[in-house]
């Protein structure tokens, strides 16, 4: 189990990098939140030696499989062949009324564009002639001007998020490995997302990264706090209809639409109470600092490589130590 921490959320990830790479992390995750990912990505790779740099996630469908190509592959370049592009859909609100984007069949679309990427880099790197014609995009132009040349790096790992069992099979058939959500579960990952991810037959070649919740602390106070905020982002993520799925397989239906429809009345701040301690434990390894790394590995450690923990409230970073060291330990 390689072990990953993230970045977070300033654009200069230079000091957060350096160390994360001192504390022996295997990777570093940022995410496009208020910040332009690559950007933080770049200070980081010039930053550090060895440590892997990732987006987990960059918006897909905000760009176009050039504009993207270009910018992971500089990020290539700067890194020396330590980029992990990962990449998600967002949800139609934001691809057309925050970016004003195209939003159609989704998971048809973003196939398409990972085709459509690779087929930009073999471009590059390989003097193929770009000859992408597909039903979303097409690139069929490429002088030698505009052209960066072979990366002596090679092209980026894309590694797609997903939630639903379409979107995941497509990371199963076209990508280099899966971002599984933070809202998931360990029964949804056995019996709906590794079967989508072994459809075309790649599993055994996947990366498969976890964020798993993690609810623990030192202190009555500590896992009080901790409690609360992780039962604030499951409701957060509940309350979304397009990762209703993983609450139906529980039977949690209404829970989610109950959540949804607290949301629209912007009552963001009660939806936490609204999660029991059964939808606690099914999304979240809660238990005390020395109990947690075994609980992780015990429920995800035949399906994960890597795992970020999941942790929406301060958790003191000696008790992360801890855990990681746990994890290293046992892995």
């Amino acid at each position: 189990m390689r072990v990953d921490t993230g970045l977070g959320g300033s654009v200069d990830a230079r000091e957060a990098a350096v160390q994360a790479e001192r504390e022996g992390y295997a990777g570093a995750w940022t995410s496009e939140i208020t910040h332009d990912p690559f950007v933080s990505l770049g200070l980081a790779a010039v930053a550090t030696d060895a440590i892997e740099l990732g987006t987990a996630i960059v918006v897909a469908f905000a760009r176009n499989p050039m504009s993207l190509a270009v910018q992971a592959n500089d990020v290539q370049l700067l890194s020396r062949g330590r980029l992990l592009l990962g990449l998600g859909s967002q949800i139609r609100p934001h691809i057309t009324r925050r970016f004003s984007m195209p939003w159609s069949q989704p998971a048809r679309r973003m196939r398409e564009f990972i085709l459509a990427l690779q087929a930009i880099w073999s471009s590059w790197n390989d003097g193929t002639k770009l000859e992408f014609r597909g039903e979303f995009y097409k690139h069929t132009l490429m002088t030698p001007f505009f052209n960066p040349g072979p990366n002596p790096h090679g092209a980026p790992k894309v590694m797609l998020a997903g939630v639903g069992e379409a979107m995941t099979a497509v990371a199963g058939e076209v990508a280099d490995g899966f971002l599984c959500h933070g809202f998931t579960t360990e029964r949804y990952l056995r019996e709906v997302t590794m079967p989508a991810l072994a459809r075309y037959g790649r599993l055994g070649g996947l990366e498969v990264v976890g964020s798993p919740f993690v609810v623990t602390g030192r202190t009555d106070a500590e896992l009080e706090a901790a409690d609360r905020g992780v039962r604030e982002q499951i409701a957060f993520y509940g309350s979304t209809p397009a990762y209703r799925g993983v609450l139906q397989l529980h039977g949690w239906a209404e829970l989610g639409g109950r959540l949804h429809e607290m949301s629209l009345q912007g009552r963001w701040q009660e939806m936490g109470t609204v999660i029991d301690d059964d939808v606690l434990n099914a999304f979240a390894v809660v238990a005390e600092p020395g109990a947690v790394a075994a609980e992780l590995l015990r429920r995800y450690g035949d399906m994960m490589t890597r795992m970020t923990l999941y942790t929406p409230y301060t958790l003191e970073p000696a008790v992360t130590a801890q855990i990681v060291a746990d994890l290293r330990a046992a892995g």
